[in-house]
């Protein structure tokens, strides 16, 4: 089963909010066996837009990344988004190995 990619871009407006959010998206992640590959960080935009906030985060599995963001502790976590920010997210199939 191919591994699964969260990807989020993501311009933050209000920084104390979306504060909130980072910590308590970061907490389920962890309970929900995630790792982290890139948060933050300089970006190079080379083509279309580009928002200063990148994340990518890989998860065993597409059902296992969408557990993760249908969960109540994360939708705990969103409302603090909501209004802090724009934000583009998906969830990406890797490849099979």
């Amino acid at each position: 089963m191919p591994k699964a990619y969260w990807v989020a871009h993501v311009t933050v407006t209000d920084p104390d909010p979306y504060g909130l959010y980072a910590k308590g998206a970061t907490e389920v992640f962890s309970k929900c066996n995630a790792r982290v590959l890139a948060r933050g960080g300089r970006v190079v935009g080379l083509e279309g837009e580009s928002r200063p906030r990148n994340v990518i985060i890989e998860f065993e599995s597409l059902e296992a990344a969408q557990a993760c963001y249908d969960s109540p502790e994360y939708q705990a976590a969103r409302e603090h988004r909501i209004g802090a920010g724009e934000a583009q997210i998906m969830l990406l199939e890797g490849v099979d190995d």
